[in-house]
């Protein structure tokens, strides 16, 4: 018999599902409460003793996400510590895997992200998901540069939000360009060259 703890957890993860078919089709404005319900068949009161606004739900997704980033990171240090070189790699693979559907995740980030700059609450909510991304990266490339010997000349927090804004930018251009601007393309180009720039071999 199903425990009320596992039943809600399974509601919980069907309307995370729901909305994220729902806000890639119609928009995270243009989608109502109703259309995340009937899409994963539950009523508005299952909505709103999980999530309290379309707000949390979406900063829910984000979380969700960011889990998957610590489990990944977590089960790959011990051999990506010992492969000098797998820095770049390793960043760029574990942003691409957290996302999965790249398409629907940018057209939900994006569209929060421009709700987050005209609503303060939605902005510290999400600047605290992206901390806790970054810090999860930021720790990676601490490790791995170590293990390879490399020093930064910039505070690896910062080489993170760059190649974060990197990947996100060079998403939009995949997305709309795909053939012109295959995806990764721009990053396994350009981020290797910014990764010499302000790293050495350290003494």
């Amino acid at each position: 018999m199903e425990t009320p703890k596992r039943s809600r957890t399974a509601t919980r993860a069907r309307l995370l599902e729901g909305a994220l078919e729902v806000f890639a089709e119609r928009g995270f404005a243009g989608a109502s409460v109703e259309d995340i319900c009937d899409q994963a068949g539950f009523t508005r009161g299952a909505f709103y003793s999980n999530f309290g606004s379309k707000d949390e739900l979406v900063l829910a997704l984000f979380q969700a996400t960011t889990d998957r980033l610590l489990e990944q990171i977590e089960a790959l240090l011990p051999d990506l510590a010992n492969q000098p070189g797998t820095l770049l790699d390793a960043v760029l693979g574990l942003l691409d895997e957290a996302i999965g559907d790249q398409r629907q995740w940018h057209l939900i980030s994006t569209e929060f992200t421009l709700h987050a700059l005209r609503n303060p609450d939605a902005a510290r909510a999400l600047n605290e998901q992206r901390a806790m991304f970054r810090a999860s990266l930021t720790r990676l490339v601490e490790e791995i540069s170590a293990a390879s010997h490399l020093q930064f000349s910039v505070p690896a927090e910062q080489f993170v939000r760059l190649v974060i804004a990197v990947h996100e930018g060079a998403r939009s251009q995949s997305l709309l360009e795909p053939s012109d601007v295959p995806a990764g393309s721009l990053e396994h180009a350009f981020l290797p060259i910014v990764l010499d720039a302000v790293s050495r071999p350290s003494r």
